[in-house]
């Protein structure tokens, strides 16, 4: 019975994994610390295996796993008392379209507080409703809604650059500084 049990979780597990790691980096931008994130959430699903094997969405039940581990890591003191050596160590960069696009997502995430960076990551990366995510949370629906729309405000002003405004020299000669692309 126990090597079944071992077998499914395994699969599970395997099948999921990619995706839990890039949760947990969305929300800890940091693929070490997402790693740790992932091991935690995999280790307590491990642990209710059996209850969470029967339930339709195994996957919320582990990404809430994922969420409520990353806030209470963040909200104890532990976050402050381990330094991190991710700036010392190279991080494994993902594929993607633009790579000055992701870092400036990167920095505009990073900047938001954790519940409203959680909050983005849940209804935007993972598809969620209002009310699952308020459900993971532990929050109303109504303060999603509100985290939600201040969050995007937030990534709003970041990466919304203003166009640079030409100045003219002594002659009248207008000058323009050098275009920048921009990645809206």
């Amino acid at each position: 019975m126990n090597s079944r049990r071992d077998a499914e979780f395994t699969e599970f597990v395997a099948v999921r994994l990619p995706a839990l790691r890039r949760v947990a980096f969305l929300l800890c931008q940091d693929w070490h610390q997402a790693d740790d994130l992932v091991q935690v959430a995999i280790t307590r699903l491990y642990a209710n295996w059996r209850r969470a094997a029967v339930m339709d969405h195994t996957e919320a039940y582990v990404r809430t796993i994922l969420v409520r581990t990353y806030l209470s890591e963040r909200r104890s003191g532990w976050a402050k008392r381990v330094a991190s050596m991710g700036a010392a160590l190279p991080e494994v960069v993902a594929p993607g379209p633009d790579p000055d696009v992701l870092l400036d997502l990167k920095a505009a995430l990073t900047g938001l507080p954790l519940r409203q960076r959680a909050t983005i990551v849940l209804r935007f990366y993972c598809d969620m409703s209002v009310d699952q995510t308020a459900e993971i949370l532990g929050c109303t629906p109504g303060t999603v809604k509100s985290q939600t729309s201040k969050a995007l405000d937030a990534l709003r002003r970041v990466l919304e650059q203003p166009e640079p405004i030409a100045s003219a020299d002594v002659a009248g000669r207008q000058h323009r500084p050098p275009e920048v692309r921009s990645h809206g």
